[in-house]
């Protein structure tokens, strides 16, 4: 079975577009389904898809909880090897993810019809209006409104830089969590001290890389979304001591990387709020740090 997968960028292109036509003609039968529109790699012409992309595909359907309650409906669209359901990316809705025989995964994000009817009504969110300036394809319009809805979304706005109080809370977020994950090493919860070095403190950090890149290049510099493609748009500085800030599943590696990531942060962090013309929390920063270095100096387990 496994030599059905192809590597090669045209033979992957290809399926999927079988893939597509597939599901589009087994749509076509089925009343609830009244939209469909492939977005993402394979709908943009800025980054557009390789050989490893997936496919993204809207679906505007009058009952999403069926199509997420059973995954038998897949099965009419094309063999699958497994499929299981999660929050779409903006977790403002769900989604069925698939990955089909010969290793093609689709997510379907499954959105109420009249979600999309108001939407041509009132104008998109912002998040729809972006989707459409990055590239769609609709592949089904039952009731014209996919075409409306394209037709119609303005330009989104460029992103507001953070306010105050904002950015603000965003450092004192991370510079709470570093103590809070050497705390947690002293305890012996290696597991519990990596996921917050590593996932949450990072997302924190990924913030400031957005805000850091758009008060150094303009608002219009494009950071994606949730750190696609962050080696393009991020200061080179930041990117290059990325490599050293995550940690291996080793108590002294975690302390290692917790240091790589506040040094980090904090030039970051500093300039971003020199950028924005905003004060700097030197002294709450001074305190955590400290507090870090205590812990660690003082981990009569920490290997020498």
């Amino acid at each position: 079975m496994m030599s059905e997968v192809q590597f090669s960028a045209d033979e992957i292109a290809r399926a999927y577009e079988r893939l597509i036509e597939r599901f589009v003609t087994w749509a076509q039968e089925q009343d609830d389904i009244r939209a469909a529109v492939v977005i993402g790699s394979r709908a943009r012409t800025d980054h557009p898809a390789d050989e490893w992309a997936d496919l993204d595909v809207l679906v505007g359907i009058t009952d999403p909880q069926r199509f997420l309650a059973t995954p038998d409906w897949v099965a009419h669209v094309a063999p699958y090897w497994l499929t299981f359901t999660e929050p779409t990316g903006t977790g403002e809705g769900m989604e069925r993810r698939v990955l089909f025989e010969g290793g093609l995964d689709v997510d379907f994000a499954l959105v109420p019809a009249d979600v999309v009817g108001q939407m041509v009504e009132a104008g998109p969110h912002p998040d729809v209006a972006d989707i459409v300036r990055r590239g769609v394809r609709i592949v089904l319009d039952k009731d014209d409104l996919l075409v409306q809805l394209v037709a119609g979304a303005p330009e989104p706005p460029l992103p507001q830089p953070p306010t105050q109080a904002e950015f603000l809370n965003v450092v004192s977020d991370f510079w709470y969590h570093a103590p809070w994950t050497a705390k947690h090493l002293r305890r012996g919860e290696l597991w519990w001290a990596k996921g917050c070095c590593d996932a949450y403190m990072k997302g924190l950090l990924r913030q400031m890389l957005e805000w850091h890149a758009r008060a150094t290049h303009g608002r219009d510099h494009d950071t994606w979304m949730r750190g696609r493609f962050l080696e393009e748009w991020a200061d080179p500085r930041a990117v290059a001591a990325l490599s050293a800030a995550f940690a291996h599943y080793d108590e002294a590696d975690v302390w290692r990387a917790l240091f790589v990531t506040m040094d980090l942060f904090h030039w970051v962090a500093a300039e971003t709020a020199e950028r924005l013309g905003y004060p700097y929390p030197a002294e709450a920063k001074a305190h955590a740090t400290e507090l870090v270095r205590l812990l660690y100096e003082t981990d009569s387990q920490r290997p020498e």
